[in-house]
């Protein structure tokens, strides 16, 4: 009887000095993840309305629950009593050694996360970065695919996408078309902008307004050089520069308009 009358008088004392904090720990712990779920909630809504990248959504509300959640439980276990420091210190210094151990993967991981919110180019694109041109073939989380002209497929890490330089060719809907056309001195300069003029201006792909520039930009060593410039839809860029090249060469044979390339003469002198 007298073990029994022990055990009941330490229950009793266990339960007056942990009932209320088991208590109060259990209504946060209810009332606490109801607000996480409203918080999670929230969050992605916001996520859709700032029309952030599906694929990125999903992992971003996860996040945000988990970390609450870890939130959470940490205060309720500090309620009831229960040490927290020394778990929170090792948890720290795991998440500090996994840090560093995937440092290149967690810095393309963040990189892809930029880019996916920030969105300096979309699923379509042509861009050129990090020594490379293509179409964007597909954005993931740790690498961005692209796709060359000549159907290559190349992958580049986000940690150094997301921070160098990058040129994007499919932001504008309109582009400059820009050739550096050589006639040869004493070639007459009115005849030749006149060809040029008459082959932009029977382009349709080529903008009236603004209209086509032609202007002498340089006297070179072998040739007189005519800038020449005109807007056209991006997407006939690579047509009309194409294009435009070869009958320019066409008519400027055919009209007398020389096209002269580098030339060196050699003099040999004959000593005595």
């Amino acid at each position: 009887m007298e073990k029994l009358e022990q055990y009941t008088d330490m229950l009793m004392n266990l339960v007056s000095t942990y009932g209320l904090k088991l208590v109060g720990a259990i209504i946060t712990l209810v009332l606490g993840l109801w607000v996480v779920k409203k918080i999670s909630e929230f969050f992605d809504k916001t996520l859709k309305k700032k029309e952030i990248d599906p694929s990125l959504r999903p992992f971003l509300s996860s996040m945000v629950n988990t970390l609450l959640k870890v939130f959470l439980v940490v205060t309720v276990l500090s309620m009831m009593g229960i040490e927290m420091t020394s778990f929170v210190a090792i948890l720290g210094a795991a998440g500090l050694a996994v840090g560093l151990a995937l440092s290149g993967t967690l810095q393309n991981f963040a990189g892809g996360v930029i880019i996916l919110i920030l969105k300096p180019f979309k699923v379509g694109d042509f861009i050129d970065a990090q020594g490379y041109s293509g179409s964007v073939s597909s954005i993931q989380i740790f690498n961005t695919i692209l796709k060359t002209p000549d159907n290559k497929t190349i992958i580049i890490p986000n940690g150094g996408l997301s921070t160098g330089a990058l040129t994007n060719y499919s932001t504008e809907p309109t582009r400059r078309v820009d050739w550096t056309v050589g006639i040869g001195y004493g070639d007459d300069i009115e005849k030749a902008r006149k060809i040029l003029l008459e082959i932009l201006t029977a382009d349709e792909r080529v903008f009236k307004d603004p209209a086509p520039f032609i202007q002498v930009s340089a006297l070179a060593d072998s040739s007189v050089n005519l800038a020449t410039r005109v807007w056209v839809n991006a997407g006939d860029y690579w047509g009309v520069f194409m294009e435009t090249n070869e009958k320019i060469y066409n008519e400027f044979n055919k009209l007398g308009i020389n096209i002269p390339f580098p030339q060196m003469d050699v003099h040999l002198h004959k000593q005595n």
